[in-house]
């Protein structure tokens, strides 16, 4: 697809108004909620609450990734090759709201009577519906994001209010969940682990998703006619041409670096969502409310990272930024879990343990968020060095090969923790009350090097990223001199070509 079959408005952009970016951002609720369910309570819902095994469910939700291979990116190329009066991406981002929805809800609750295996069945069939139905929204509105503006900083900026809203759907719903649903009874002495509570549970997050995606939809459509948009027919979104477009992009080298480290940081990052509920139930023995209030130290972490991650970048460059707050945030995240397995740590029910693991958990949240942001931000430069090499403006593409990197990633990382779990020999529908520190100390002993080696290795490939700021400004000089010439050479043909008509 050349840069002539793209249209831009030659007259001048308005700059973004604050309910547009606000309205962006809050469109991030909807993934947040459906990641904080089905990376941190869906394996949690299935094997303590239901007692299906941790192998099964873990294999259910990672094999999800063979619909992720084949959906993200033909969803990403229909998306870049799509005309239409709302332009390319709304189509898509308006039309995910209902099925997402109904799919989300529909995932907690599976049918009466089914055996192991068929429940494995069923988590495979629902995770993978749900996951597509967001995917259709979430790839086409994170493309937005290098329409939206060209301007270095300002990306990360925007990424960094998309990544705060992200974080406010996953920690806030989860926060008030534990608050509100996940009640200890005189049956059920952990709230989280109440069935009853995964009722109210699913249909608030399918009513969150529903208005996120509305609400980003809606309150960006003015932006539609300064968007990049469609003009001419193409080939279509059919294999071959996604296909081959997905080979043009993993022959960016930036795009290959971002791509090796989103690949182990999100295995690591599900493998850390999968298991924390563990850590907090089994070996801190926290009550519901306890982890409720855990869960803001994310808020916090958000609210933290969001102004700093663009001064962060500006200091360091954006992939220094990501590299060495990936590093030093694991570092300091996994002190507590190192230090209870050396019998160094506060024990359960010391006044200190909940303070301390809100504030470790605050800025080492804060620390992966910077890097997160930033490494959002450096895909989004990405876009314009593969246009100034191709000819080809294909964000669409770029997003939807991070979004199934993130999916089959996190997929993994679940994957990972049923395997961590099963070769720690931890229990199924195990009492709290009867958890002993030899169980404890397997837990970690396999946890603790799977999730640090994880995030070493993915930041190593950062190193190989090449754009700075300087590079990615002579790549926007480029691309505005092309579609310039463009412009006049379509004046010219108009005046002394064919007769108007």
């Amino acid at each position: 697809m050349s840069d002539r079959s793209l249209h831009t408005a030659s007259k001048s952009i308005p700059p973004i108004t604050r309910p547009q970016r606000l309205s962006y951002g809050f469109g991030a609720v909807a993934n947040g909620i459906k990641n904080a369910a089905f990376s941190t309570y869906l394996l949690l819902f299935y094997n303590q609450v239901l007692g299906v095994p941790a192998s099964i469910v873990s294999t259910a939700i990672a094999l999800t990734l063979l619909v992720d291979a084949f959906a993200d990116p033909f969803i990403g190329r229909w998306s870049d090759m799509t005309r239409s009066r709302i332009g390319r991406r709304h189509p898509f981002i308006l039309g995910s709201a209902l099925p997402t929805a109904f799919f989300f809800i529909l995932a907690w609750f599976p049918p009466a009577g089914l055996t192991d295996l068929q429940m494995g069945f069923w988590i495979f069939a629902i995770a993978s519906l749900t996951r597509t139905s967001i995917s259709a929204f979430e790839i086409p509105s994170s493309a937005m994001n290098p329409e939206l503006t060209d301007d270095y900083a300002a990306r990360t900026r925007l990424f960094g209010l998309r990544y705060w809203f992200g974080y406010a759907g996953t920690f806030g719903f989860t926060a008030f969940s534990l608050a509100v649903f996940f009640v200890a009874t005189p049956e059920i002495s952990r709230g989280q682990l109440n069935p009853e509570g995964y009722v109210k549970f699913a249909f608030l997050g399918g009513a969150l998703i529903f208005t996120a995606i509305l609400v980003c939809g809606l309150g960006t459509l003015k932006r539609v006619p300064y968007l990049r948009q469609r003009t001419a027919p193409g080939e279509g979104a059919v294999p071959e041409s996604h296909l081959r477009e997905m080979g043009r992009a993993f022959r960016n080298r930036g795009f290959l670096a971002i791509f090796g480290f989103g690949v182990f940081k999100y295995t690591a990052i599900g493998l850390y969502a999968a298991t924390t509920l563990y850590f907090g139930t089994y070996v801190f023995k926290l009550q519901a409310d306890q982890l409720a209030l855990l869960t803001i130290d994310s808020l916090v972490a958000a609210t933290i990272a969001a102004p700093l991650a663009s001064r962060f970048s500006a200091w360091l460059g954006k992939r220094n930024t990501s590299m060495v707050m990936a590093l030093m945030g694991i570092t300091l995240g996994l002190s507590p879990l190192v230090l209870t397995l050396l019998g160094a740590f506060f024990p359960p029910g010391h006044p200190l343990l909940l303070p301390t693991l809100f504030v470790i958990g605050a800025v080492y949240g804060a620390m992966i968020a910077i890097s997160l942001i930033n490494t959002s931000s450096m895909l989004a430069d990405v876009v314009e060095d593969h246009a100034v090499r191709t000819g080809q403006h294909t964000a669409g593409v770029f997003f939807a090969a991070s979004s199934f990197m993130q999916q089959c990633s996190t997929g993994l990382g679940i994957l990972v923790a049923g395997i961590v779990l099963e070769l720690s020999e931890f229990p199924a529908n195990l009492d709290p009350d009867l958890v002993t520190e030899a169980m404890q100390q397997s837990l970690l002993i396999h946890y603790i090097p799977a999730s640090f080696g994880l995030w070493t290795i993915g930041a190593l490939f950062l190193l190989f990223y090449p754009i700075t700021e300087a590079s990615h400004r002579d790549n926007i000089d480029r691309l505005r001199a092309r579609e310039a010439e463009a412009r006049e050479q379509t004046i010219r043909d108009g005046a002394f070509g064919s007769p108007a008509r």
